[in-house]
Order: structure tokens, then C-alpha cells, then sequence
């Protein structure tokens, strides 16, 4: 009789929140013969807890010591990432709507702040106003005619730079916002993962 087989390949990322019981369809994606698959995706494998905080790591070795407790002559292929980062959501503060207005107001203000500065160690306005002469002809103590349209482009400009206007975005194409976050968050997991595993050898598992 040929052996039945489970190939596994566990997600490198997934949310989870807390007091929730992971299962193996959570963690993994799996493919098997039709009669297990049902039984396998159901599979619980843990059950977080408070005590676990913000982050979680399973790892595959774990992962096949719980399948082989209920399919002890399961043979499993894994493939890809041999641990999953579970990141779980802490319940959300009442005064979050507060803190977010809060940073808001704060970037506004220092953004403001920033472009302002800028002008003025590369005198914009004196460019301007030699700007509107040379055009026009002209001397203004406030070429409004010039300053709109430049006050107009530079807010334009970050909507085209960041590739957002509000929550909807201009075309595929990822920010360079986004990329940063990106790269930033790859960081952060690569990091997590290599202090768990280091804080795991240390306590002993």
C-alpha cells in the first residue's frame, strides 16, 4: 500500500488575535488526498494566549510533531518558509481616533513647517519675483499670479509622488512610500524571527 502524502508550505506571515486557536489551514497551505484534507485543515495546533504578547513563531518541526500526533504514518514534504510569524491584534483604545488626529495635526504642522523652511534657504521668493519680472515684465511685491499655480503643482505633486489621493490609489504602481514600508516590515520580521529563535535556544527549547 503506497504511503499517503502531505505537502506542506507554511505562510511566512498571518494575523491571529489573542485567545484564538490556530489551525493548520491558518498557517499553511497543504495539498493531500481529498479523505485527509478536511480533517488536516481543521488540525489545532495552538491556542494563543495573553501571555504570548504581540508576536508568535511556529515553527515547522512543531508543526509536524502535531500532525504526526493524530497521522502518525503521514508523510510530509515541506516546502518554502520553515517558520510562520503570527502577528496578533491587540483589542484597539477607545482614544485611538485621538492619537491618530494627534499624529495628523503634528505631521501636518511639521511637514508645513519643513516645505517653509526649504523656501527660505533657497530664498523661493526672490525666485519668484525675478521669475514673474523676467516673464511679465513687471515688478510685484506678491506675484500671486505665479505662487498659485506653484502652491497648486507642489501639493499635486506629492498626491502623483506618493500615488495616493485620500485611500484611493492613481495606478498599480507602488509608492515609494509603500516600498520603504515594505522593505521596513521585512526588516522587522527577519528580526523578530532571529530574536524569538535566539530567546527560544536561550530558555532552553
Amino acid at each position: 500500500m503506497a504511503q499517503e502524502e502531505l505537502y506542506l508550505r507554511l505562510k511566512p506571515r498571518i494575523s491571529a488575535t489573542c485567545n484564538q486557536v490556530l489551525v493548520l489551514r491558518d498557517i499553511a497551505h497543504m495539498n493531500a488526498a481529498e479523505t485527509r484534507q478536511a480533517a488536516l485543515a481543521g488540525l489545532p495546533l495552538y491556542s494563543i494566549s495573553p501571555e504570548d504578547q504581540s508576536h508568535l513563531i511556529i515553527d515547522i518541526i512543531d508543526v509536524i510533531k502535531k500532525i504526526h500526533e493524530v497521522f502518525p504514518h503521514l508523510s510530509i514534504q515541506a516546502v518554502g518558509a520553515p517558520q510562520t510569524l503570527v502577528e496578533i491584534k491587540q483589542a484597539k483604545s477607545a482614544l485611538a481616533p485621538v492619537y491618530v488626529m494627534l499624529v495628523w495635526f503634528l505631521l501636518f504642522i511639521g511637514a508645513g513647517l519643513a516645505i517653509m523652511n526649504f523656501h527660505e534657504d533657497v530664498s523661493m521668493r526672490a525666485v519668484h519675483l525675478r521669475i514673474f519680472q523676467l516673464v511679465t515684465g513687471n515688478e510685484e511685491a506678491k506675484p500671486l499670479l505665479l505662487q498659485i499655480p506653484y502652491s497648486i503643482g507642489l501639493g499635486l505633486g506629492m498626491v502623483l509622488f506618493f500615488n495616493h489621493f485620500f485611500r484611493k490609489r492613481l495606478n498599480e504602481e507602488p509608492s515609494p512610500l509603500e516600498v520603504e514600508m515594505f522593505q521596513y516590515q521585512q526588516s522587522l520580521d527577519a528580526y523578530l524571527l532571529h530574536h524569538e529563535n535566539k530567546q527560544g535556544k536561550d530558555n532552553g527549547h
